[in-house]
């Protein structure tokens, strides 16, 4: 079986798929282009240091592993909703509604 590699894409020493030359994971790339319906144009601009090649590779890239993405993704929102409710009674908060200025 052949192993498949993509222009534009390495493995870093983590695991993680960047875009080669940068710390730009592709699933930053990947939540862009799934949370605000963004195309690769539209990438380029709010990434201006990424060329379109690179931007369409990882799209590729993503869509070849859309699984293995989809799951990472699940993963890390899980991640952030229990840091969230760890901390959700922090002496911050709590003094900030004692101010007023959260619900």
């Amino acid at each position: 079986m052949s192993t498949v590699t993509y222009p534009h894409i390495e493995i870093n020493a983590d695991g993680a798929a960047i875009i080669s030359g940068t710390t730009t994971k592709v699933i930053e790339i990947v939540q862009d282009h799934l949370a605000h319906h963004w195309h690769a144009e539209d990438i380029c601009r709010q990434y201006p240091y990424l060329g379109l090649g690179q931007v369409h590779a990882a799209l590729t890239y993503y869509y070849d592993h859309e699984q293995e993405m989809a799951d990472e993704i699940d993963r890390r929102r899980r991640r952030v909703a229990d840091i969230k409710a760890k901390h959700a009674n922090s002496p911050i908060q709590d003094k900030l509604r004692q101010l007023g200025r959260l619900p």
